[in-house]
């Protein structure tokens, strides 16, 4: 492969291993970076003058000073399966646990061996698969499981999810990986129950649960007050027409003199607290 085409697939960066299989001398590569040509990024790795200090020319440069066998990971990974807006800093990389390299500015090392099911590449560059990606993600940032759910609408499948945790169990934070999973495959069941836990917990009274409201049931009513409480549980169970009926049941239920609240399971499992609040004060105003 020619330097030019390297550099377009790899955001403008370039190891030397590269550019010696380019037939370009390695005195080359560190005169022009001595001259402020190539600007050296990491040991051995180097941006090519013209090309911009981009996100994507950080993750390359982090892949290319980790070397062979390894892959980009975390949230880095999720940024380059399109899960986040932003790779996160420092960049991620997994090596094996025979491997220790030396720290270097910029890049968060872990240490991991991984089974070939949990690593893939995307246009050359290697990472953690989708899966395991967002698995390992969504327990280590706040709403975490909306990550996950978007990971869902994106095409991951639940059974790609649960294999891969299956491929970890006993992980470091995979109880918690655990209970994102029940709560994707119960849906609004897992939801109502997350509800009623709240409820409960905060001594609130007063109401039941599959209140008819025909045709339809109210996820869980307040009568004494008409305070409806609709939950939704994860955005990927959604279909169009699901979506419709509930609205529909909403503004029958306003128009009927109801006032409305809507939580999702996200809602539930991150924000207790913000959910608990939300129906008390509801509960205040319509006393």
């Amino acid at each position: 492969m020619r330097l030019g085409e390297i550099l377009e697939r790899q955001a403008g960066v370039v190891s030397l291993t590269q550019v010696r299989a380019c037939g370009i001398s390695p005195d080359v590569a560190q005169r022009r970076a001595a001259s402020g040509e190539w600007t050296r990024l990491h040991p051995a790795v180097y941006l090519v003058g013209g090309h911009p200090r981009t996100d994507d020319a950080r993750i390359w440069a982090a892949a290319l000073w980790a070397g062979a066998g390894s892959v980009v990971s975390g949230q880095t990974a999720a940024y380059c399966h399109g899960l986040l807006r932003r790779p996160g800093a420092p960049i991620e990389v997994t090596v094996s646990r025979a491997r220790n390299p030396r720290a270097t500015s910029g890049v968060r090392v872990r240490r991991r061996d991984l089974p070939p099911a949990d690593v893939t590449t995307l246009d050359g560059l290697p990472t953690t698969a989708a899966p395991f990606t967002a698995l390992t993600t969504a327990i280590a940032i706040p709403d975490g499981s909306m990550l996950l759910d978007r990971a869902l609408q994106r095409g991951v499948t639940l059974r790609d999810l649960n294999a891969a945790y299956a491929r970890h169990r006993g992980a470091a934070g995979w109880t918690a990986v655990a209970t994102l999973l029940t709560g994707a495959g119960q849906g609004e069941f897992a939801a109502e129950r997350l509800l009623v836990r709240i409820l409960r917990s905060a001594r609130i009274t007063g109401w039941e649960l599959g209140r008819p409201f025909p045709p339809w049931t109210v996820d869980l009513a307040f009568p004494a007050v008409l305070l409806a409480v609709e939950v939704d549980g994860w955005a990927w169970h959604h279909q169009v027409e699901r979506f419709g009926a509930d609205r529909r049941k909403q503004n029958a239920l306003i128009a009927a003199g109801w006032t409305v609240l809507r939580f999702t399971w996200h809602d539930l499992h991150n924000h207790p607290e913000r959910v608990c609040s939300q129906i008390q004060a509801a509960l205040r105003r319509a006393a």
